[in-house]
């Protein structure tokens, strides 16, 4: 038997039927070429003929309290029903991308059975193009985006040939990566010291952050404090229901337009985000004044680490949309990711797991009184950018081509998008509470739509320099920091894969 973390113990004490605390992703594959017609009856057989289940996979709840701790604790069942926990489901061939979305935003709207093993798994058939999917859900307090995604991928092939790929959930998840020791020894006496540098240093870090974040409430500057987030549609109480959308580009074509205005990838994701729901809240609702502000978890584990559970921080930064100039918004995003980069880093390692703690302690406190969707939320949506494998994988010979994550979502944040870079693309999965967010798929198309537009502008920019001979181009054109002007030619420069589900 194990305790949960106190990180992990809110996923669980939030979990209701219209806020349910899993988190997800849909694979989708295309058949190895002369595929046998029962190639997935086959596969299916062999997701379930699985007889042994490790860690994380075979933890189930505790149901009974447990004395001296108010933490939830965790035990491994021995028997995994997984015939209930892998599941086969079919689309009417042929089933496009719409017919995806709806069962998967279906799907994702369940809850998990908290008395089972938090994890489902569905096979599902009848795609249009030789094609499946594999949706899987996976409860919070398991894993976060970014060790679900190691999980999953790590018992992929990267050999076409291989015939036996496992499932993820016959390989169990890896030991939390060692701290470096600290110099004074170890034993009783060096613990006990180590442990009160820890607390010193987490207290002193926490002290500063709290300093900043109180100026960053009543300055105007780039740094955003959470809790000051603008009242938005994206607000208010949630009902269970949930709507999904994808969408798939070139990753080439977004670290262009990241060269050219001297950001970073996650600048432009943010700004992407940022543009589409400027145009999203113009044409279906009302846009605030101020801008909006993305919550983007930031992963506190090292490359090796394959350990379940919860490591992330959180920074806060805003999204321009408020500012009418495309490269002018780029400009305000990657000047308020810049500050909230610095400010976390600026957080000792010790204080980082607390930080998150401390950020979220407000809201989740509201949450279980009952006032989530009535108070202040730390930010308006939240943005995840994880990065994936570079190269092509495959289950059994079929080749995995896009892989689109789903999250979870809380009463004040009706909306979440997350992004995933996979062999030369970036896959975006947005989740969206149905009743909230109507027309989820157009946010989908607006985003393809702002990446145009900037590029648009990054070619104009290039095009100033060269003529220039290399040199700065002036202002209003092309600055380091991003700045142009003008209007995005429409129609031009379509992404990869257009695809919208929902």
């Amino acid at each position: 038997m194990q305790r949960v973390s106190p990180l992990d113990a809110a996923w669980l004490a939030i979990e209701s039927r219209d806020t349910p605390m899993h988190v997800g992703g849909l694979f989708e594959f295309t058949l190895p070429s002369g595929a046998p017609d029962d190639y997935l009856e086959r596969l299916f057989a062999e997701m379930r003929e699985v007889r042994t289940v490790p860690a994380p996979w075979n933890l189930k709840l505790v149901e009974l309290p447990v004395i001296g701790s108010w933490l939830p604790a965790m035990r491994e069942v021995h028997d995994v029903d997984l015939d209930y926990h892998v599941r086969h489901s079919a689309l009417p061939h042929p089933g496009g991308q719409r017919e995806l979305g709806v069962l998967v935003s279906r799907l994702h709207s369940n809850e998990l059975d908290l008395h089972r093993p938090l994890w489902e798994v569905h096979l599902i058939e009848g795609l249009e193009g030789n094609r499946f999917a594999i949706y899987t859900k996976m409860h919070h307090s398991l894993v976060d985006g970014v060790s679900g995604m190691r999980l999953i991928l790590r018992t992929l092939s990267s050999d076409p040939g291989d015939p036996g790929t496992p499932s993820f959930w016959t390989v169990g998840a890896g030991e939390r990566a060692p701290r470096n020791e600290q110099p004074g020894g170890g034993g009783p006496l060096g613990l006990a010291l180590g442990l009160v540098r820890d607390g010193v240093a987490a207290a002193g870090g926490l002290s500063r952050a709290a300093v900043d974040l109180a100026v960053a409430a009543v300055d105007e500057r780039s740094l955003q404090a959470p809790y000051r987030a603008p009242d938005s549609a994206l607000g208010g109480r949630l009902g269970g229901q949930r709507r999904f959308a994808t969408q798939q580009y070139d990753l080439a074509r977004v670290k262009r337009v990241a060269r050219t205005f001297n950001s970073t990838l996650n600048d432009v994701v943010l700004y992407l985000s940022g543009t589409a729901l400027r145009r999203y809240l113009l044409e279906h609702a009302r846009l605030p004044e101020r801008s909006l502000t993305a919550g983007i978890p930031v992963n506190l584990r090292d490359a090796s680490d394959q350990s379940m559970g919860t490591a992330i921080t959180m920074m806060v930064a805003e999204l321009g949309t408020n500012v009418a100039s495309p490269v002018e918004r780029l400009r305000a995003v990657s000047r308020s990711a810049a500050e909230a980069k610095l400010h976390l880093s600026r957080l000792p390692p010790e204080a980082r797991t607390s930080y998150t703690l401390l950020l979220n302690a407000p809201y989740v406190t509201g949450l279980l009184l009952g006032l989530g969707g009535h108070a202040p939320v730390p930010f308006n949506v939240a943005i995840s950018n994880v990065p994936g494998p570079a190269e092509p994988l495959y289950v059994n010979g079929s080749r995995l081509d896009s892989l689109f994550p789903l999250s979870l979502l809380t009463h004040g944040n009706a909306l979440n998008i997350t992004c995933v870079s996979y062999a030369g693309t970036l896959n975006f999965g947005f989740t969206g509470a149905r009743d909230t967010m109507p027309h989820l798929q157009r946010l989908a198309l607006y985003m393809g739509e702002a990446l145009a537009e900037i590029e648009a502008e990054a070619q104009a920019a290039r095009s100033a320099a060269a003529r220039g001979k290399g040199k700065p181009a002036k202002r209003g054109a092309a600055e380091a920091g991003g700045r142009a002007g003008g209007a995005a030619a429409k129609g031009t420069a379509k992404p990869r894969h257009r695809r919208v589900a929902s």
